[in-house]
């Protein structure tokens, strides 16, 4: 996991203990002052939104407790595409260039040219250095690219 990752994690669980929580808990006591809680809808429906705030908590600070995050600004840049770096890519075919950064699977999000260190394409990359030509086997058929930059940011 990288840093910004483990970060925006991070924020997410404290957003989820400090206002949820007490949220739900407050809908939870307020559901009870309804009266009889087998017929009553906003309890149950508190209930249920608790569970899943509880469960979300339990998978955060499992993933943060498993987590290895590393800081690629930390590690020397040798050229090579390694976990964590932004990799400038040209198309060969098309002459179309683009960015991505290599992150774990939870940050994954194409929208912001992050893409999963499992994908086709950092599968790819990885172990590679600047200036070689490499085939990516994608859904479309097979990517010819450069790699034109490695950048530790």
């Amino acid at each position: 996991m990288t840093v910004h990752g483990a970060d925006v994690l991070r924020a997410e669980l404290n957003e989820l203990k400090t206002v949820k929580r007490p949220e739900i808990v407050a809908a939870i006591a307020e559901a009870r002052e309804h009266g009889d809680l087998k017929e009553n809808a906003e309890y149950h429906a508190a209930r249920e939104q608790q569970g899943f705030c509880e469960g979300r908590i339990q998978d955060i600070e499992g993933k943060l407790g498993n987590a290895q995050i590393i800081d690629v600004t930390k590690i020397p840049n040798t050229g090579k595409v390694i976990f964590g770096v932004t990799v400038t890519l040209l198309n060969i075919d098309t002459e179309v260039e683009v960015k991505y950064q290599i992150v774990g699977d939870d940050e994954a999000d194409i929208k912001q040219n992050r893409i999963s260190i499992n994908s086709p394409i950092a599968r790819g990359l990885i172990g590679k250095e600047v200036d070689s030509e490499i085939e990516i086997t994608t859904p479309g058929g097979i990517v010819e690219y450069e790699i034109m930059a490695v950048d530790h940011i």
